[in-house]
């Protein structure tokens, strides 16, 4: 009869008892029991070598994995995880090709040995459907901006983050702890931002009161340097995709692993993390490349003036009221008093009788 699991000791036992007898024929014991004559022979020779201890199962882990990465390999996988807590398997391999070693293992053993060693989330590591993304073909022709979830510090302090993101490069080109979501702080930040790397063709916002509209004097400012505003669809943030996706990687990376004394405490750690994300950080969107490889300043200089409105020829001029109004065929039409006394163009549509009303290039009502 076959062995049961649940007496497999015994009939070992009692398998060996009878083939140590004299004149057994240990095929036909073996045929009794239920194995194999080799079987019954490897038990044999099992208890003749070690006594009863020889009848316990051994075992099956190879005395030998060759595809077990080495002491000093794993070593260093876990030293550039403890340095960066929330890099997965890729960035540490291209970190580590980047450090010198030739060979880097493989993302997925990084990710296996990272997982041996507990230090990955439940769910961290598994693989995704890549996503299908969308970007502009150039520097400076959009960024994104918002404001990250505010956060408390410490005294009873607020921070609420500021950041503007390259669409092209994932270049971050500024990232301010605030103490409010106010339209001067934005603004102030901004003009540090124009200085630094120039003006961008067009500015990706959501529709925060902040500059909600067009009809805010931030937005107002924006549109009179030449930037053209444009707003996600409300409640659909994965407009902003690469903004919010960038929320995310500030807070694993940062704003978990950090405490903040007071906003000075905030923006010289924002300083060094947006530093690091620029310039080290390899961005698997980009090939594992870094944001500043990508980018580049723009050619449209930030000199603190407004520059010339220029419309077009055909475009009929008005200029608005002092309550954000234009005169057009004996009516008043509202604009907006974020344009007060401010000249418009007034451009027909396709729609006859139609126009649409334009601040430099934008268009704000119509």
């Amino acid at each position: 009869m076959p062995w049961e699991e649940v007496t497999v000791m015994a009939q070992r036992a009692e398998f060996i008892e009878q083939a140590l007898r004299e004149e057994v024929n240990l095929r036909a014991l073996c045929r009794e029991f239920g194995i194999t004559p080799r079987t019954g022979y490897k038990w044999l020779k099992r208890f003749r070598e070690l006594g009863e201890m020889g009848l316990y199962d051994r075992s099956r882990r190879p005395r030998h994995s060759p595809r077990t990465s080495c002491p000093s390999t794993e070593e260093a996988v876990l030293k550039v995880r403890s340095e960066h807590p929330s890099w997965g398997g890729r960035k540490i391999q291209w970190t580590l090709l980047q450090q010198g070693m030739r060979p880097a293992p493989s993302a997925s053993t990084i990710t296996a040995i990272l997982r041996r060693h507990d230090v990955l989330p439940p769910h961290e590591g598994e693989k995704h459907r890549p996503l299908q993304r969308f970007e502009m073909q150039h520097p400076n022709q959009l960024w994104q901006m918002d404001f990250k979830g505010h956060f408390e510090i410490m005294n009873g302090l607020v921070c609420h983050p500021l950041t503007v993101l390259d669409d092209h490069s994932r270049f971050l080109v500024g990232l301010r702890a605030c103490h409010a979501e106010r339209s001067r702080s934005v603004k102030h930040h901004l003009e540090g931002v124009f200085e630094r790397y120039g003006l961008p063709e067009r500015m990706l916002m959501d529709n925060g009161s902040v500059w909600q509209g067009y009809h805010t004097g931030l937005t107002f400012w924006l549109v009179r340097l030449g930037i053209q505003v444009v707003h996600g669809r409300p409640y659909h943030p994965q407009t902003q995709g690469k903004d919010e996706r960038l929320h995310r990687t500030l807070k694993d990376e940062l704003l978990r692993h950090q405490q903040f004394l007071d906003l000075k405490d905030c923006q010289d750690k924002f300083d060094d993390w947006r530093s690091a994300y620029n310039y080290a950080r390899p961005h698997e969107a980009l090939a594992m490349q870094t944001p500043a490889s990508h980018y580049r300043p723009s050619a449209s200089i930030y000199t603190g003036h407004f520059p010339l409105i220029d419309y077009e020829p055909n475009d009929i001029l008005r200029r608005t009221d002092v309550y954000g109004r234009v005169l057009f065929h004996a009516r008043h039409f509202r604009v907006g008093k974020a344009f007060r006394l401010s000249k418009v163009a007034l451009r027909p549509t396709e729609v006859d009788g139609i126009f649409k009303v334009l601040f430099v290039r934008q268009r704000i009502a119509k």
